[in-house]
């Protein structure tokens, strides 16, 4: 079969499992192992041993580094600071904890020999990133459960390899009749010192390049993926797998450089994580033999109990004991837990050396480590949401609005927004806007929106879109770059402006500006004029006698701001979509003050 046709086909599928995931709100690895099962056991179509041959295992090595830079250089040492004691307890105390647990209780259930029950151990420390993330953003935890979840999740990956390593080099050392526990202490302290002085030595080399300016923009993604490849490589070379230690150190050596712009690259990263991701999880799947799963069993349940029912929840409960979580935050964190790519591309790999070794155990790692990594994903992902809301642990819908502005129009567009019940904050850096917004009882944020101060203290629970109302066009620009992973570009709305209708070389890029929203004619000068005036915002509800073709004949529909539903949505006016509401919704729209109001308003200007 054509390697071409087959590679274009898996990449397909693997799109398709990821937009179905993002669908229905659940992590994609579980459509992407039913797609590897059906395509290898399943139906015999997909044999990546055969594919690859003997290229697979360093392909798969490769992307594993990748992943973990990706996920590394997203880490900011302030965030586990303010965490306090509980992440790294849970890194090092609570890894140790349930790793011995694991060991023990797959050794009490199947028998096995101890070394490769402390192996298996040693896999069932890493949650992952690549799982953890997507169902934070479906559970949508307060912020306090998400950073120690992904902070366990991403430095959890390395450590748990670095147990996997050190068991190995253990199990070697018994077959070759060495003194095991010297031998393994020794490894293990050789690989720390491998892996960090690669990984800090490749991130200062990376930075310096950076800092400089020694490479064009359009390198410099290429220029991070070779160095850190090369890393990866040169460590797991002068020692064995002290590679994803060093990618991980490199990582969080560049995250947390200062004065380092590195948002093009982790946006590179991104992509090509979701598609290492992808691809990596289809191939490894397919390799999974259906006769070995099935002699596996009920007895994988049982270790799916103890996994989720004991070994976590005792974890959970001793690093966090003296800290400031409560008993709900501590029960989502113990539920939390779902195995990732790390751990099912190292049983991969060490299962195969082992095999070579005699131990013929060593080939239930990989379906074992599959069964749990599905285990624990479906039954969190069905469970987790549900929990969090149980427990009032979990962030409000992102419904919400951050408006950048505080002017006159960005306080009763805020206004508008609280009154429909949807969280509103203003962020301005004009003091004096930001005291008006304060009186009226809006939430704010004094300062510039794209700080790195705003970036740890402004909070964006419960707000799901961006408006961008300041006066100065600059402003408004960096606000929807900087804040486009945050909403995503479909949810960052701009004003019109006065220059928009004149000559191009005036207009900015529509990258720039987020969605024009509001009539034409309601430029940002006009809505600052109009709300002088006193015009203010009111709301309309239609119903089926009052519909909105009588809306629009009492009211003209160049005036409409919002639109709500009694569906829960609050979506700005925007009329190149050519709605037509419908009886239920809630229409916002600019009018005119009242009589004894404009009188009002002249005293005041007066």
């Amino acid at each position: 079969m054509d390697i071409a046709l087959v590679l274009s086909l898996i990449l397909l599928l693997a799109l398709g499992c990821q937009w179905l995931a993002w669908r229905i709100q659940v992590p994609a690895i579980l459509f992407l192992l039913l797609a590897g099962l059906a395509l290898g056991p399943g139906s015999g179509f997909l044999n990546p041993d055969e594919l690859f041959q003997d290229l697979l295992i360093p392909i798969v090595s490769l992307s594993v580094a990748i992943i973990l830079f990706e996920g590394s250089l997203s880490l900011k040492l302030a965030e586990v600071r303010e965490l306090g004691t509980v992440v790294q307890r849970m890194v090092t105390i609570g890894a140790l904890l349930l790793w011995v647990m694991v060991a023990g209780a797959t050794y009490l259930i199947f028998g096995f020999p101890l070394e490769i029950c402390a192996l298996f151990g040693a896999l069932m420390v890493v949650t992952g990133p690549t799982v953890i993330v997507p169902m934070l953003n479906s559970v949508r935890p307060t912020s306090k459960i998400a950073n120690a979840l992904r902070w366990e999740g991403i430095i959890i990956d390395p450590i748990g390899a670095l147990f996997a390593v050190v068991t190995y080099e253990f199990i070697v050392s018994i077959s070759l009749g060495e003194a095991a526990l010297s031998h393994s202490l020794i490894i293990f302290a050789e690989t720390v010192f491998t892996g960090l002085a690669m990984g800090i030595a490749g991130g200062f080399t990376l930075g310096y390049f950076l800092k400089h300016h020694l490479l064009p923009e359009y390198l410099q993604s290429m220029a991070t993926l070779a160095i850190l490849l090369v890393v990866f490589s040169l460590s797991n070379l002068i020692h064995h797998e002290s590679g994803l230690l060093a990618v991980t150190a490199m990582g969080m050596y560049l995250g947390n450089q200062k004065d380092l712009n590195i948002a093009h690259i982790l946006n590179f990263k991104e992509n090509l994580t979701v598609l290492l991701i992808s691809l990596l999880f289809i191939l490894l799947a397919a390799r999974i033999d259906f006769a070995q799963l099935l002699n596996l069993g009920w007895q994988p349940v049982l270790i799916l109990v103890a996994i989720q029912l004991v070994a976590r929840p005792l974890k959970v409960w001793i690093c966090t004991l003296g800290s400031d979580f409560n008993w709900r935050e501590r029960a989502l964190l113990a539920w939390i837990a779902p195995r990732g790519i790390v751990a099912a591309a190292i049983s991969a790999i060490f299962a195969e050396r082992l095999l070579t070794l005699g131990y013929e155990d060593a080939a239930y790692l990989v379906p074992l480590t599959f069964w749990i990594i599905i285990g624990t994903v479906v039954l969190q992902s069905a469970t987790a949401k549900p929990l969090a809301y149980l427990l009032g642990v979990m962030e409000p819908e992102r419904k919400g609005y951050l408006i950048v502005g505080a002017n006159a129009f960005a306080r009763q567009a805020a206004m508008c927004i609280k009154e429909a019940g949807f969280r509103a904050v203003v962020t301005d850096s004009n003091w004096d806007n930001i005291r008006l917004a304060r009186m009226a009882g809006l939430e704010t944020y004094y300062g510039n929106p794209v700080s790195e101060h705003a970036e740890r203290y402004l909070d964006l629970s419960g707000l799901g879109s961006l408006l961008l109302a300041s006066p100065y066009r600059d402003v408004n620009a960096v606000a929807a770059v900087h804040f486009r992973s945050n909403f995503g570009s479909n949810k960052i709305y701009g004003l019109n402006s006065d220059l928009d209708n004149g000559s191009t070389k005036f207009q900015l890029n529509q990258d720039y500006v987020g969605r024009k929203v509001f009539a034409d004619s309601l430029s940002y000068s006009k809505l600052a004029s109009l709300t002088a005036k006193g015009y203010n915002i009111r709301s309309t509800t239609l119903t089926d006698t009052f519909d909105w073709e009588a809306y629009c004949e009492k009211n003209s529909p160049q005036t409409v701001i919002f639109m709500a539903s009694t569906e829960g949505e609050l979506k700005p006016w925007i009329p190149a979509d050519d709605l037509k509401p419908g009886p239920g919704k809630r229409i916002f729209s600019l009018q005119e003050p009242e009589p004894f109001e404009a009188q009002a308003t002249e005293t005041v200007n007066a």
